[in-house]
């Protein structure tokens, strides 16, 4: 199979979807690879990496000709022109909160595979889970330092220093994004709170935290009860494949002292808070009502090498999938097939179609 692996061009985006060890692997099992110029540059990867690998450069659009396009975001309004039927385009896609591509990808009707919905037996969802985890560390990272006064925050340390408190991270949802967060406030210092609405998620993160962190349901009332005291609000919800539930709504926000900061990693699914959207690492954050929302949709993209060869490591077995079987790969793994989210102008995943009340196909029914 010929597989393209185009530069990244969203804001500030410098990942990319395969390492030349990705991509030798691939020329190894009689694939060929075609590597835009430049595509791996933010990453600390030269192009000559990839030659040396057994790629070919070219430019995007002869990237975008190849069978399959491996990418890290989804494609934007400039690119929807490279869409087209006879493309199997396996990315990050977010569907469920970007109803212009999935326009876009229905009228062309490309078969597309998220990464975010790529769901084992457990329910883990494997290609999800390396960027939460970096995206959950960065939130507590960002927030900490729009916490800072020259920037606009309160002014508080989060760590406090002795004979002051430090400041308070409640974290709705207690998933990968929400422990990984958990750990990242509680190496500062802070007072950790996580909501969750599993009791038996609670109860493991009681354990692996030895009890140092604060463990609560998630519900309303106990989220208007936390806000008050709460410096840096992180969100980490998330439904498979469907938008966010809003928990925290625009009336919540007065409850906030003036100068809190609200990171809500869940905004690339719509956000768990009313007033988030999704902003870049060019202008990250906005006020609403004295608090600081942070709504930037590629977090990971701030550390690139980190993200590129965490995403990949878990990536490219399904991708190697891919390019030895097309679409057929999706009847040999049940957890790849889930990941099937467009194919020939149907829509394939069910959080989608309800997010818009579109049709919707059972992948099965859509590939046979």
């Amino acid at each position: 199979m010929h597989i393209g692996l185009p530069k990244e061009i969203k804001v500030k985006e410098n990942r990319v979807a395969l390492t030349p060890g990705g991509v030798a692997t691939l020329v190894r099992r009689g694939h060929t690879v075609t590597v835009q110029q430049g595509a791996g540059l933010g990453s600390g990867i030269a192009d000559q990496d990839y030659v040396n690998a057994g790629a070919t450069l070219g430019s995007a659009d002869e990237a975008w000709a190849a069978q399959m396009v491996v990418k890290v975001k989804e494609p934007i309004q400039s690119e929807y022109h490279y869409l087209r039927p006879d493309l199997l385009l396996f990315t990050y896609l977010h569907l469920a909160a970007d109803r212009p591509l999935t326009d876009a990808l229905l009228a062309a009707g490309t078969t597309g595979v998220a990464y975010e919905t790529v769901q084992l037996d457990d329910g883990s969802l494997p290609l999800l889970t390396p960027m939460s985890e970096v995206a959950g560390r960065l939130s507590v990272q960002a927030g900490a330092y729009h916490l800072q006064k020259p920037v606009g925050g309160r002014g508080v340390l989060l760590g406090g220093v002795p004979g002051v408190q430090p400041g308070h991270v409640t974290i709705i949802g207690g998933g990968v994004v929400g422990t990984n967060a958990a750990k990242m406030a509680m190496g500062l210092g802070a007072k950790v709170t996580i909501l969750d609405v599993s009791q038996r998620r609670l109860a493991y993160l009681d354990d692996v935290f030895f009890g140092k962190i604060t463990t609560m349901m998630s519900s309303e009332a106990n989220i208007r009860d936390l806000l008050p005291t709460t410096d840096l609000l992180i969100g980490g919800v998330l439904i498979p494949g469907a938008k966010a539930p809003h928990l925290v709504t625009r009336d919540m926000l007065k409850l906030m002292p003036e100068g809190s900061v609200i990171v809500d990693v869940a905004v690339d699914q719509g956000g768990c808070v009313e007033t988030i959207h999704a902003t870049t690492h060019d202008d990250p954050t906005y006020v609403v009502d004295g608090v600081i929302h942070y709504g930037v949709a590629n977090m990971p993209g701030a550390v690139p090498r980190t993200s590129t060869f965490a995403l990949t490591n878990q990536t490219l077995p399904y991708a190697l999938l891919l390019a030895d079987h097309g679409p057929s790969a999706l009847h040999r793994n049940p957890a790849l097939m889930l990941g099937l989210n467009t194919h020939q102008g149907k829509l394939t995943y069910q959080g989608v179609a309800d997010a818009f009340e579109l049709p919707y196909t059972a992948p099965e029914t859509a590939l046979a």
